[in-house]
């Protein structure tokens, strides 16, 4: 079982590489203007068992990220991550309700909640966070639905500023710290720059111009596996990959997700990188299943 465990660290530990790697050569191309902030890289781990969470912590990950309220209570109170990852920083990256607020406000090494898209909430947040005593100011983003989807979250681009006075000015046991955005899916670029995030760049604008900030005081938090090094490109600050490290996500009942390979002319090389990481870890992980259930 020690052999799969380790073939399983390998595996993560190189896809964690490959992707550090691709954020330094995407912050390298940034244009002079924008801030030389180093990109933060949350691994999000939605769906993932916490065996995969341990690998990219023993590789040098600290920051993890959590769609579902249940999945970050379950996986950040597990005695073993509890146990043996000590400064391990939990970044909640989903929507949040208000009456699940204190479940997500009592999780141990809750570092930031991204996803703060209204007056009530972050009031909610705020109180939440004063009742546990917390001495820290918990970091918070605003969720801007830069899209305007209406299956999407967010407050809108219009309003933007005006929540982040709310908790400016409102919510002291909070610090926020940017704003945050999820986009338009499989956006091609040979369409031109990214639409949301250029929102959300006139976003941060509007903040340091309304509350007399440098840029570099605004994170922004935006691109995802497929887009993180455009994002970077463009100026994000925070990015959220998952399966570009841990494979494609599978739910329960759901289909495998087509093999991408190099027969496929759509296919590109980080889709070939991520089918094999999606191979590679699966194939260990069902190894070490085995030995488990025999053992």
């Amino acid at each position: 079982m020690r052999r799969f465990a380790a073939m399983v660290d390998s595996e993560v530990g190189r896809a964690l590489r490959s992707v550090l790697d691709r954020v330094q050569t995407a912050a390298a191309k940034r244009p002079e203007h924008l801030p030389k902030v180093q990109p933060r890289l949350v691994a999000v781990t939605k769906t993932k068992p916490k065996e995969l969470i341990l690998s990219a912590y023993k590789a040098g990950q600290r920051h993890f990220g959590e769609n579902y309220v249940q999945e970050l209570t379950d996986k950040a109170s597990d005695p073993e991550i509890v146990g043996q990852l000590n400064d391990i920083r939990w970044h909640f990256i989903g929507h949040l309700q208000r009456n699940k607020v204190n479940k997500v406000t009592g999780i141990p090494n809750l570092y930031m909640v991204e996803t703060v898209d209204s007056e009530k909430l972050a009031t909610a947040i705020n109180a939440s966070w004063e009742k546990l005593g917390r001495t820290d100011r918990l970091k918070v983003m605003i969720q801007v639905n830069t899209s305007r989807e209406e299956q999407k979250h967010g407050t809108s681009p219009e309003k933007v500023c005006d929540l982040y006075k709310h908790v400016v000015e409102n919510c002291p046991h909070l610090q926020a710290v940017g704003i945050m955005t999820i986009g338009v899916y499989d956006y091609d670029l040979r369409n031109g720059p990214n639409p949301d995030f250029q929102v959300l760049l006139e976003c941060r604008t509007n903040i340091c111009q309304t509350f007399n900030l440098q840029p570099e005081d605004v994170e922004l938090s935006m691109g995802m596996s497929t887009d993180f090094e455009h994002a970077i490109e463009v100026g994000s600050t925070n990015i959220r990959v998952g399966s570009t490290i841990f494979g494609a996500r599978q739910y329960p009942g759901s289909k495998p997700p087509p093999k991408t390979t190099p027969n496929n002319p759509n296919a590109t090389p980080n889709d070939q990188q991520q089918q094999t990481t999606t191979d590679k870890v699966e194939s260990t992980r069902q190894k070490l299943d085995a030995v488990n259930v025999n053992s």
